[in-house]
């Protein structure tokens, strides 16, 4: 009977009916009428800088910790820039409902975080902001599941899974490629989790150095997640808030830094938290020729510019790679009459398969060059001196006009 009934079905029946909580919630392309105002007010971010270092009374602080939390109050106070760490505590203390999970999260792979604190004596803890920040076990796969699986639960919730370094996330591979990044073109499931994968080229070796930034954009179609490379702290600052505001829920790969966590060059003054938004290009003054890049290597381009005194030159960096910014990148990029692309990845890795024919297109009759390691099957090599002589002579070259061929590729 059961058998008669199937064959006389119509129509194919629901697998399963999205729950009532996702409602106002949405997938699909993106569109600008979607975008949000992510500046926060003045008195709403002052009460977030005063959680972030307010410690019980009698609590036994470690010393190094304690000079953290110093460095925070001004931060707080607008008495000294906010770096990278603090810019992350503030979106989470603006936010109604935050959960990071991760590798070491804690305290933060490069002891950055500090989200929650030991009693040296007691050994009590203490939480700064009333989040769920968790140590996963030192695994990929399994936990990155559990938090997808929490952020199709929770949709109004900012679900994060921090990686120790982004290299380890092929370990989750399966789990990225089933669920994370085509969820929603094969069931309509949308999901906002945010995967936070340190990602930079510092001397550390082939199994700390890439989170396969390559892997992620040779993924990226439909508008079906987002990748983003922010290189300062207001910048990871308003894409968190961005991201836990907009009713547009797509997942969100964010490349983080590592050695750049505390460098100048990367703090923000607390202004820019009071204003402002997003920005997926980031550009220098207008000039000749025009560096365009993502990431770390945007910043050591844009100090070894300042060193040169190189004003025949403006770096421009992709903040935001997908869904990719062309508008924003040709405004960038107009009255260049040079363009170059520079990564520090391998040419068979990072971002340049991705960003070359769409460059070539906003480049037309304008040359075009790529800067970048020779292609490797390593991500980088196991010598700290071989990386520094690359690393090096990669900036050396990003300095040096050539003659170019018209519309070369």
């Amino acid at each position: 009977e059961e058998l008669d009934a199937a064959r006389g079905l119509k129509e194919s029946p629901a697998i399963f009916e999205v729950a009532p909580y996702w409602e106002g919630f949405e997938g699909g392309l993106w569109r600008p009428e979607l975008e949000v105002a992510t500046a926060v007010e003045p008195e709403k971010l002052a009460e977030a800088a005063a959680r972030i270092v307010a410690v019980p009374e009698g609590f036994h602080v470690h010393p190094k910790v304690a000079r953290v939390l110093e460095e925070r109050r001004l931060m707080g106070r607008g008495e000294r820039p906010v770096d990278w760490a603090t810019a992350e505590a503030l979106a989470f203390g603006t936010l109604a409902r935050v959960r990071l999970s991760g590798q070491d999260t804690r305290r933060g792979t490069f002891s950055q975080r500090h989200a929650v604190i030991v009693d040296t004596e007691t050994e009590a803890e203490h939480v700064f902001l009333p989040i769920d920040v968790v140590d996963s076990p030192l695994s990929e796969e399994a936990p990155l599941g559990f938090e997808y699986g929490y952020s199709r639960e929770f949709p109004e919730a900012l679900v994060l899974w921090e990686a120790q370094f982004g290299d380890f996330v092929n370990g989750a591979q399966v789990m990225l490629d089933q669920f994370v990044t085509a969820g929603e073109d094969k069931w309509g499931l949308l999901s906002g989790l945010v995967l936070l994968l340190p990602h930079g080229y510092e001397g550390q070796g082939p199994e700390h150095s890439s989170a396969r930034l390559e892997r992620f954009l040779q993924l990226a179609a439909e508008d079906a997640f987002q990748v983003a490379f922010p290189t300062t702290a207001a910048q990871y600052f308003h894409l968190l808030r961005r991201q836990a505001l907009r009713k547009w829920r797509k997942p969100l790969v964010v490349l983080t830094p590592k050695g750049l966590l505390r460098h100048p060059a990367t703090m923000s003054p607390l202004a820019q938290f009071t204003s402002g938004a997003f920005r997926p290009v980031l550009s220098g003054a207008p000039a000749r020729r025009a560096l365009v890049c993502a990431g770390k290597i945007g910043v050591e381009l844009d100090v070894e510019r300042e060193k040169r005194k190189a004003s025949d030159v403006r770096v421009v960096r992709l903040e935001q790679l997908y869904p990719f910014p062309e508008r924003e990148l040709t405004e960038a990029l107009s009255g260049a009459e040079e363009i170059v692309w520079v990564q520090e990845e391998p040419a068979n890795m990072g971002a340049r398969a991705f960003v070359r024919p769409r460059l070539r297109t906003i480049a037309g009759s304008r040359p075009l060059r790529s800067l970048n390691r020779a292609a490797s099957a390593s991500p980088a090599t196991g010598s700290s001196k071989a990386h520094a002589i690359e690393q090096s002579r990669l900036l050396d070259l990003a300095f040096v006009s050539r003659p170019f061929r018209a519309a070369s590729a």
